[in-house]
């Protein structure tokens, strides 16, 4: 067994449900990591890692990245903010959505008013 049960149990126990002593660690960690079928590449500061950028994916501002973290500098928790195809096309379908909705409430508030585009073209 790898883990305490309860919300305030340790994630790694020691093979007799003590915290782990520095030196048993790295054995006990290719033992859970080889159970569970991880890669041997596979780093314990990758689940770190993995959780932080998760939370930041899942919306996390800075501020609360730093906090789960532990950490006091923005630089620290900005290891976690990562950008790829995938969020860009998160972020530009946010973006659609606001600019939708207002448009939409702008109509419904003046329903007889030109459109800005419509407006610089002289309609």
């Amino acid at each position: 067994m790898y883990a305490e049960s309860g919300p305030d149990g340790l994630v790694f126990v020691g093979e007799k449900g003590a915290p782990f002593r520095r030196s048993t660690f790295g054995r006990t960690w290719r033992k859970a990591r080889e159970a569970v079928g991880m890669s041997e590449g596979f780093r314990f500061y990758d689940l770190r890692h993995t959780g932080h950028t998760l939370s930041t994916r899942s919306g996390a501002t800075l501020k609360d990245t730093m906090v789960r973290a532990g950490q006091s500098s923005e630089k620290a928790a900005l290891i976690y903010q990562h950008s790829d195809d995938e969020r860009q096309a998160e972020v530009a379908a946010g973006l659609d959505a606001t600019v939708r909705k207002a448009r939409a409430a702008a109509r419904e508030k003046e329903p007889d008013r030109p459109s800005g585009t419509n407006l610089a073209r002289g309609k």
